[in-house]
């Protein structure tokens, strides 16, 4: 007797299996040799350009890079802790406002239009404004109890304009939601408000993660900012050193350090979207 005949799509998924993987690994050759090869030309372009002699002892300094990095690593803690101090911030602040622009109803017309007002003056006024503004120009004013503290008041800027971008996603989230769900909340007894904190929030709030983290990447990098008044950060102590030593190096030493950490993020981010991209297609079928 002969086993049961093999099917005709399982027999020719594995051809294409057989078939498609000489196809795969050539396609990843021509990938990695046609990489190499535009990375090496555009090295060769800028060792051989006119000038690369000065860029390099300006730039790329091996003796003031061992030097530097390992004081601009200790100075880049103050960003890290501004950035998870913020972080915290920033979530709880863009969800109240988010909520309060998504208030129904006339009687809360005034939650909504300051919401708006808010959103729109924090995204619309550039950064830097905002974080000289709060750090060098509130505490020159000399009311008795408004504090002086540098990093304070670059975690209340920082804070005040990521808010009204999270804000933004987290109203984007709450408007996916079908209206149906709340329907269905306020159909069981729940009330609006519990409605909207057990069955809408759950739900946005998952929905917006990628988009959330990818503020705060930006975020990361934004805390280079408040150097800008006069807080000892990554950012300050490279300028620092680099006019210590006449040389540029030590802001290269910076960007190497915020890239080991934001690529990482972006990374994370990426894979967060391909694996709700894959459960999207997966509950569609």
């Amino acid at each position: 007797m002969t086993g049961p005949a093999a099917s005709p799509d399982a027999a020719g998924s594995r051809s294409s299996r057989l078939l498609g993987s000489p196809s795969a690994g050539r396609g990843v050759i021509v990938s990695l040799t046609s990489a190499v090869l535009f990375f090496g030309l555009i090295g060769w372009a800028v060792v051989n350009s006119p000038n690369w002699d000065e860029f390099q002892r300006a730039f790329l300094d091996p003796e003031v890079f061992a030097d530097a990095f390992p004081k601009i690593l200790g100075a880049f803690w103050l960003n890290v802790r501004l950035f998870l101090l913020c972080e915290v911030l920033i979530l709880v602040l863009g969800l109240v406002i988010a909520v309060m622009r998504s208030l129904p109803g006339p009687v809360f017309f005034p939650l909504r239009l300051v919401a708006v007002i808010y959103a729109d003056f924090f995204r619309g006024v550039p950064g830097i404004v905002v974080i000289y503004v709060l750090g060098l120009g509130l505490p020159s004013l000399g009311i008795e109890g408004v504090p002086v503290d540098e990093f304070f008041w670059a975690a209340v800027a920082l804070t005040l304009i990521y808010s009204a971008y999270v804000s933004e996603v987290y109203r984007a989230g709450i408007d996916s939601v079908h209206p149906s769900q709340e329907a269905a909340a306020r159909s069981l007894g729940l009330s609006r408000t519990q409605a909207m904190r057990h069955v809408v929030l759950p739900q946005a709030v998952r929905r917006v993660i990628p988009p959330l983290l990818n503020d705060f990447i930006g975020l990361q990098k934004d805390t280079a900012l408040v150097a800008f008044i006069g807080v000892v950060e990554a950012f300050r102590r490279s300028e620092t050193l680099s006019g210590a030593s006449f040389n540029l190096t030590p802001y290269v030493a910076t960007a190497l350090i915020f890239l080991i950490l934001t690529v990482p993020m972006a990374r994370f981010v990426d894979w967060l979207v391909a694996r709700d991209r894959r459960r999207f297609l997966a509950s569609a079928r």
